[in-house]
C-alpha cells in the first residue's frame, strides 16, 4: 500500500499510465515509504483488471502471482542484505554483500528482451539504487538505453546523487516528500508506536525507521548514553561493551548528543534526546563552545566513511577515547 502521505503522488502518476516513461527513479529520504510506493506502482503496471484510478485490483492472476512473489514478468534487484537477511543456512551467520550484484544485472537482458508470459507489461524494480557499484550500474545503463515496449525500470533511492550522472539522465525523477511531523506521528501512533515523537527524531522524522527501533535499540542506546553521561566512563569497557553494535549506529548516536549538546550551550535546547536532558545539561557546562561544535563536525564526517571496510572494535575504541578527551579538555583525536 502508498503511505497516505504520497496519495497525491501515486495518482498523479497512474493519471498518466499509457504515457508513463521506460525508467523512473523514486527518491528520497529513506524511511519514508519509497519502496512502498515502487511496490504499489509495480502492482498497477502488471495488473490485468485494474481498478478506480487504475489501481491494482488485488484478485487478478497477476496480482496474485505478485503477492506469492512469482510473477514471471517481474524481476527485483536488491543487495543480499536485503534479500537474505545477512544470515546463511541452518541460521549461521556469513558475510553479505551490500551491493547489488553485477551478474544479476547482466541477466536482466534476457528478461527485458523475452515476450511478456502474460502479454503485457514487464517491471524491473532496482532497491536501492545506490547499492549499485560501477560495473552493475553500467550494465544496468545498456538496458536503460533502448527498452522494449511496456518494459519499466523502478528505480528507488535513498541518495540519488551518488548514482552514476548516465543513470540519473535516462530515468524521470519523481522526487517523495516525507511526511510533516503531525502526519507522521499519527502515522506511528497507529502502528502502537509507545514513545512516537522520541522514535521519530532518532529516525531523523522517517515513520519506517522509527518503527524499526525495537526493544533491543532502546536498551542499546540506553546503556551508551548513561555510560557517556558519565564524566569519569570507560572508553574501552564501553567499546567492549558494544563490541556487536554496528559502528554506524554509535557514530549516529555521538552526532546526536553533540548536536544537543552545541544547541544546548547555544539555545538551552535540544532535539534528539530529550530523556536525557539533564544530563546533557551537565556536560554542555563543561565543554567550551568551539570544541563542542568541533566534535559533531568530526561525527558529521565520519558519515562518509563509516560504510567503508575497518576494524570495527578499534574504531569504536578510538571513537569513544575522542569524546573522552572531549569531555576532560584534551582536545580531539581521529576515529579510525
Amino acid at each position: 500500500m502508498v503511505l497516505p502521505w504520497h496519495d497525491q503522488e501515486f495518482e498523479q502518476l497512474l493519471s498518466r499510465r499509457g504515457g508513463l516513461p521506460h525508467a523512473l527513479l523514486l527518491r528520497g529520504p529513506e524511511g519514508i515509504g519509497k519502496l512502498a510506493f515502487a511496490e504499489a506502482l509495480t502492482r498497477a503496471l502488471l495488473c490485468e483488471n485494474p481498478g478506480p484510478k487504475a489501481v491494482a485490483c488485488g484478485q487478478c492472476v497477476s496480482c496474485s502471482w505478485l503477492e506469492q512473489g512469482s510473477h514471471p514478468d517481474f524481476r527485483r534487484l536488491a543487495p543480499e542484505t536485503i534479500t537474505e537477511g545477512g544470515e546463511g543456512e541452518q541460521g549461521t551467520e556469513k558475510k553479505v554483500s551490500h551491493q547489488i550484484p553485477v551478474e544479476e544485472v547482466r541477466a536482466i537482458a534476457d528478461f527485458i528482451f523475452v515476450t511478456s508470459h502474460r502479454g503485457g507489461a514487464k517491471v524491473v524494480l532496482v532497491h536501492p539504487a545506490e547499492a549499485l557499484n560501477v560495473n552493475a550500474a553500467n550494465a544496468l545503463l545498456k538496458n536503460l538505453e533502448e527498452p522494449p515496449p511496456q518494459t519499466y525500470f523502478l528505480l528507488v533511492a535513498h541518495r540519488w546523487h551518488q548514482l552514476l550522472p548516465t543513470i540519473r539522465s535516462r530515468c524521470q525523477h519523481i522526487a517523495l516528500p516525507p511526511p510533516d511531523a503531525d502526519a507522521a506521528r499519527a502515522w506511528i501512533e497507529a502502528q502502537g508506536s509507545k514513545n512516537p515523537d522520541l522514535a521519530l527524531t532518532q529516525a531523523g522524522g522517517a515513520p519506517l525507521l522509527a518503527l524499526q527501533l525495537d526493544e533491543a535499540y532502546w536498551h542499546t542506546r540506553g546503556v551508551f548514553l548513561r555510560a557517556i553521561s558519565d564524566t569519569a566512563f570507560d572508553a574501552l569497557s564501553l567499546a567492549e561493551q558494544l563490541r556487536d553494535c554496528a559502528p554506524a549506529l554509535v557514530v549516529g548516536w555521538l552526532q546526536k548528543w553533540s548536536f544537543d549538546l552545541a544547541s544546548y550551550k547555544a539555545a538551552g535546547r535540544v532535539r534528539y534526546n530529550s530523556d536525557f536532558l539533564s544530563s546533557i545539561a551537565a556536560a554542555a557546562a563543561q565543554l567550551d563552545d568551539i570544541e563542542a561544535l568541533r566534535f559533531h563536525r568530526s561525527m558529521i564526517s565520519l558519515q562518509r566513511v563509516i560504510a567503508h571496510p575497518l576494524n570495527s572494535r578499534l574504531f569504536l575504541e578510538q571513537l569513544l577515547l575522542s569524546y573522552a578527551d572531549l569531555l576532560r579538555g584534551g582536545g580531539l583525536r581521529r576515529a579510525a
